[in-house]
């Protein structure tokens, strides 16, 4: 069964950058565009990553690490941050998230990350 990757992020396009590339590295993509539903979607489905923005509207991504965090520690979050967002993705990294990768995404620093994450988490 393929591991499975729930991508978060408000913009559709965003989305549909990084899903070519990840099912590239086989894994299965659950997408949310809120943080809400994704923590609806991780709670059903337990995936072994998620992969978040940070600045959404709502309910944000740090907040959305947190609530992961709480669910299930063991769960690999790579934060996704705009350029110049460093301090977020400090205060991402304090929070217990795997990564963080900044926007405009390059495809090597993805799998880089995704890869790094699944080395630590090593589970199907």
């Amino acid at each position: 069964m393929k591991k499975t990757i729930l991508l978060v992020d408000d913009e559709p396009d965003v989305r549909e950058v990084l899903r070519l590339p990840l099912s590239d590295l086989g894994y299965r993509i659950r997408e949310a565009e809120t943080g809400k539903q994704a923590l609806e979607i991780f709670k059903a489905m337990q995936p072994c990553i998620v992969l978040t923005d940070i600045k959404m509207p709502g309910m944000d991504g740090i907040e959305l690490l947190q609530k992961i965090k709480q669910e299930n520690p063991e769960t690999e979050v790579i934060m996704i941050t705009g350029h110049g967002d460093t301090e977020l993705a400090i205060r991402s990294l304090k929070n217990n998230a795997t990564d963080f990768i900044i926007k405009p995404i390059n495809v090597d620093a993805l799998e880089l990350a995704v890869r790094r994450a699944q080395g630590v988490y090593g589970k199907s």
